[in-house]
This record gives C-alpha cells, structure tokens and sequence, in this order.
C-alpha cells in the first residue's frame, strides 16, 4: 500500500529554516511498530500521523525512537498540511491527543497559532544534577510535566554552550531547555532532547509551554517573541493566556510525495 507524506519546516520564515516535521494523513490508524518505523525511516526529530475523527483529527507524534506526548512543530506542520492539500477548508483545526487532550490551531493569513495547555513549573534547588551537563552552569532551574528548564545569565552563554549529550541522557526527562533573556527578542532558548532520540532540536514548541510562563512572570508580560537559537533556528510569537498557551509560526513545505507501505 501507499501513503502519503509531507515535510513541512514549521516556525519558518522561509525554507530550510524552523523545524522540519513529517506528516501522513491516515484514514485509519497503522499498528505503532509500523508508525515507529516510518518515523525512524524519515529520521527526523518528530513524524505526525493524523486520523479523522468527529469534530476533527486525532494526532499523534514520534520522534526516530518514542511516541511522545506532545510536540508543537509537528502539530502546526500537520495543521498546515490538512488546511493546504488535504480538503480542511475552516479556519480553525481541532486536534484530539490521548496524552495531551484537545488541542486547537487557528490560521490567520499564513499564521498559524497553536493553543496547547500551560504547564506547570516547580523549582529545582540543587542544581549541582546538572554541572556535568554543560560548561556553563545555569542560575536557576524548573521541573516541568517532561523536561527540565535551565535558566542563564546571558544570550552569550546559550549560544555557546556546548551539550554533554553523554551527560544529558543521564537526567531522568524528555530533554532539557537552556533559556535566558535575549538582546533583540524576549527570550532566547535550545532543547537538548537525547532521551527522546534528538540531541538538539531546532525549534520546540512544546517547550514554550514551559518558557512562555516563566518569562511572562518575569518579563511582567503576557505576549512575547522567542528566538530558538539552533543552527537553522525559528521565530515563536507566544502568549500567556490562563492556562493555555498561544503559540504562533509560519509553515513552509519542503516536500510532498509517497511512501510504500507492505
């Protein structure tokens, strides 16, 4: 049988920028060997498999080695790909996730906003778990519901931070975010993920479900423009509101095409 494929660089102002995601628009589930395969095979940081359902999609997510239970690049190239190719013709998009419950995008022009649950932070006071981790030490650290946020003194410092991928796989979590203030946005950010099958990934935007509180506390602010500064690196516009988080990019498509399925 075939199937379908997209690859979209989601967060991306243009192509070959933002995070590349996967998508197969299903009609009926595969078995989870197979999707974990298909995600392997296209090695990139998450594929997403979509399946209509009343009132919307039901989607899920896989990196080249775990289902996870939430991913926002994903889920916004998915968004795209049903709104774009696939005959979604409204301009709001509900999801249905088994791990993380209803989650919406809206498209606004070639905007798209994803609106995923807040997550919830508790201090971390011994920060001695992460020494070994990186060469800069962080002046804060939070727990969130999978990944542990790290916060430094300067943009300079998450630049140039050099992970101890080694070190990493060692804490107990999806990955771990590096964050601190930025001089020409709100905040900046990476994620190191090796747990989940990525060292670095581009643009996360399930981690700003985690950053987004934290710095709308700090900065006094419920709206704020992030920068993820990965290699390729992507533009997040976010916003605090109650307990949802607003996250918005834009999509581009890299491919469309099939896979052969036995």
């Amino acid at each position: 049988m075939t199937q379908r494929i997209y690859q979209i660089d989601a967060f991306a102002e243009k192509l070959f920028t933002g995070n590349p995601a996967a998508v197969c628009p299903l009609i009926h589930w595969l078995n989870d060997e197979t999707m974990q395969k298909i995600a392997a095979e296209n090695n990139l940081a998450e594929t997403a498999f979509t399946v209509p359902v009343e009132n919307g999609y039901e989607i899920r997510w896989f990196t080249p080695e775990v289902e996870v239970d939430l991913c926002g690049h994903a889920t916004l190239a998915s968004a795209f790909v049903l709104m774009n190719f696939e005959g979604f013709t409204e301009a709001k998009i509900n999801f249905f996730s088994r791990k993380s419950g209803i989650l919406t995008v809206t498209k606004n022009g070639d905007l798209l906003t994803l609106d995923f649950p807040k997550d919830n932070l508790q201090k971390v006071e011994n920060l001695s778990i992460f020494e070994k981790c990186f060469a800069f030490q962080p002046i804060e650290a939070y727990r969130g519901k999978t990944d542990y946020l790290l916060i430094f003194e300067n943009e300079l410092q998450i630049q140039n931070i050099q992970p101890k991928i080694s070190e990493i796989t060692k804490i107990e979590a999806r990955g771990i975010i590096v964050s601190s203030k930025s001089d020409n946005y709100d905040f900046t950010s990476r994620f190191f993920g090796p747990n989940c099958g990525v060292n670095e990934d581009p643009v996360t935007g399930s981690a700003h479900t985690t950053l987004t509180p934290f710095w709308a506390e700090n900065l006094g602010k419920t709206k704020l423009i992030a920068k993820q500064i990965s290699k390729r690196g992507g533009v997040l516009e976010c916003e605090l509101k109650n307990d949802r988080i607003l996250i918005s990019g834009k999509c581009k498509t890299y491919l469309k095409g099939e896979i052969f399925i036995l």
